[in-house]
């Protein structure tokens, strides 16, 4: 049986992968009731739905995809997860790394994201092609079945891709949304520190009342909000590296390890730990689909 990650009050399990030539993760899942907290990604999600009614919010909408139908996600989109029936949900999905996704694209002359927030011109789809291409490059990379199956698994998967991603380039900064991009690349560039709201109110010459209202308008979360899901997508990326969870902790903010692993596991279903042990570990053979 592959390796899972159990909880062992319930049913949910996560079976993790990581392909280290591509960074592509690879994530076979089922949950019952709630499954995870809002959170976002650095890279591109796209997966299916295998099994029961999978209900997340994302882009400030409700979407319930149903078995067969294809998720997509972009980098940065804040979503959730729960089951709203008894029997739960079953899924397979792709973490596909910006930066592979743009040169696969621009060697191929599909179009270039290397410089855009690339969208996706619906959360869910019915192109049966697309979730077939999905599921075959997600069973050729999850199960290690060689560089060669992989490669072309993940060609055809672009090319099916590239018909539902916008490419264009993003809107102009406006100057109602300057003072918000400055204080967001200020969390980004101080993201260990302990920022406090007078200190954002301040750099922005907002007040904090206002400053609150008008970053959640501008980017979906709170200040405190948008700073806990950087850290904890820069902790994915240090763990995979290989760098200790209590290192992580403080290198990226959280003030502890256990004050990440209390986050790590609300957004992810799985501790520090556990993610970093499943990106090196070889899963056995599941039966196969779309295949």
């Amino acid at each position: 049986m592959p390796a899972k990650i159990a909880n062992a009050s319930s049913q949910d399990w996560v079976d993790f992968r990581r392909d280290d030539e591509t960074g592509i993760e690879s994530v076979n899942a089922h949950f019952c009731g709630h499954a995870y907290d809002p959170h976002d990604h650095d890279e591109l999600l796209v997966g299916v739905t295998q099994q029961g009614l999978q209900r997340f919010n994302c882009h400030r909408a409700l979407h319930t995809s149903t078995p067969g139908r294809s998720i997509l996600i972009e980098p940065g989109a804040v979503h959730d997860g729960h089951a709203p029936d008894t029997e739960g949900f079953t899924y397979v999905m792709l973490y596909l790394p910006q930066t592979w996704v743009a040169q696969m694209m621009q060697r191929r002359g599909l179009g270039d994201i290397a410089n855009i927030e690339a969208a996706f011109r619906s959360t869910l789809n019915d192109d049966a092609l697309l979730a077939c291409a999905i599921q075959q490059a997600w069973y050729a990379v999850h199960h290690g079945e060689g560089r060669l199956a992989r490669d072309q698994s993940l060609d055809h998967l672009l090319t099916m891709l590239s018909r539902h991603l916008d490419t264009r380039p993003g809107l102009q900064r406006t100057e109602t949304l300057a003072p918000m991009q400055l204080l967001r690349d200020y969390l980004h560039d101080f993201m260990a520190e302990d920022i406090g709201l007078e200190e954002l109110a301040r750099l922005s010459g907002i007040d904090r009342f206002r400053l609150t209202r008008q970053f959640k308008k501008a980017f979906g979360q709170s200040p405190h909000a948008y700073l806990v899901r950087l850290r904890l997508r820069s902790a994915r990326s240090l763990l995979a590296q290989g760098v200790e969870p209590a290192q992580v902790a403080l290198q990226v903010g959280f003030s502890d390890q256990s004050h990440l692993g209390r986050w790590f596991q609300r957004a992810y279903r799985m501790t520090p730990a556990s993610y970093q042990r499943q990106c090196t570990n070889v899963p056995d053979r599941l039966p196969r689909s779309c295949l």
